[in-house]
This record gives structure tokens, C-alpha cells and sequence, in this order.
């Protein structure tokens, strides 16, 4: 199924809202825990399960195929393109080990509260710096692209798939993530 580029980027950018909604509710709930206390577990797993399933699935996938147009369509747009998988990589690498923890403590392991709140700043900060990247660097030149080439279209067949939280339908799997993005809205 091939996409026009202005709609991915818009899609791209609702995601990116999507995202940052998530990493505030997953900082919210890990700001200002009393040192005795615990955050919802089973929330932050909910969250985590999401993040290192969906824009690590489909979210980055699709970015590298518009910056792969670019790189096609436009060489002096792609600039600094060279970086984006190993960014990709480094916050997939950073969502795994926060959910890893967040795992090991529901099952009862011995993971400290300050080890949890490392790796959760490590991995909010590093996904937060690299949307403002896109948002501010990356994505207005890939609008620039897809005003000049119009028709510009990316074939997104391979990482089609509903957002199981934020998309027409949500998975029942997240309901308590839905429950509380409602709350907090």
C-alpha cells in the first residue's frame, strides 16, 4: 500500500503527540513517589509494553522509509540521516531495559527504585530529544519534499497495522492504559 508522504508525515506527527501523552503519563506516575512507595507496576508495564511494541514496530519503520525518499528524492535533503537508525536503535535498546525492569519487578526480582527512575529518565529523555529532532529538523524537510513532489508516496505495506491504543480500535490488552490517559486528559 504506498501513502502519500504529506499524509504519513501528518500521521508521523499524531503519533509523536500520541508518544509524548505516554511519557508524560509514565512520568507522572514516577515523579514524587514517597522512598516506601511504589508506582502502578502494571501500568508502567502497560505503557512500556506499548512503547516497545508499536513505534518500535510500526512508528520507526515508517519514519526510515520517508527519510529513505528523501535520501532518493532529494540528496541535499538528508543530511544527518545517517544517524536516525542508530537512534532508532539506542531507544529500542533503552525501552527494552526499562520494560525489562519494570517485568523483573512485578515478578519480585530485586530491581532498585533508583535503578527503575535511571533507566526511565535514560529512555523518556533520549525518545524526547529525538521527536524534537524530527519535529523541528527532520519532518520540515521531509514537508519540503512532499510539497515539491507532490505525488511523492512511500510504500508502507510492510508495517500496517492498527495503534492498538490510540488507533480506531483499541486492543483489550491496554484498557487500564486507556483508563488512565482518560483520566489524566
Amino acid at each position: 500500500m504506498r501513502i502519500k508522504l504529506a499524509r504519513i508525515l501528518d500521521e508521523l506527527r499524531e503519533d509523536h503527540r500520541n508518544l509524548s501523552r505516554l511519557l508524560d503519563l509514565l512520568e507522572s506516575e514516577c515523579k514524587d513517589i514517597p522512598d516506601d512507595g511504589e508506582p502502578d507496576m502494571e501500568l508502567l508495564l502497560d505503557i512500556m509494553h506499548y512503547m516497545t511494541v508499536y513505534p518500535d514496530a510500526i512508528h520507526h519503520p515508517r519514519e526510515d522509509l520517508v527519510y529513505t525518499a528523501m535520501r532518493e528524492h532529494c540528496a541535499d535533503l538528508a543530511e544527518g540521516l545517517e544517524n536516525v537508525p542508530d537512534d532508532h536503535r539506542e531507544i529500542a535498546e533503552l525501552g527494552a531495559t526499562l520494560r525489562e525492569d519494570i517485568e523483573a519487578i512485578i515478578s519480585g526480582a530485586a530491581v532498585t527504585r533508583q535503578h527503575l527512575l535511571e533507566d526511565l529518565v535514560n529512555y523518556v529523555g533520549r525518545l524526547r530529544r529525538h521527536m524534537e529532532w524530527e519535529e523541528a529538523d527532520l519532518f520540515p524537510r521531509a514537508d519540503s519534499l512532499a510539497r515539491e513532489k507532490e505525488t511523492a508516496a512511500v510504500d508502507v505495506s510492510m508495517y500496517m497495522g492498527d495503534d492498538p491504543v490510540f488507533g480506531a480500535t483499541s486492543a483489550k490488552s491496554f484498557t487500564n492504559l486507556l483508563a488512565n490517559l482518560q483520566r489524566v486528559q
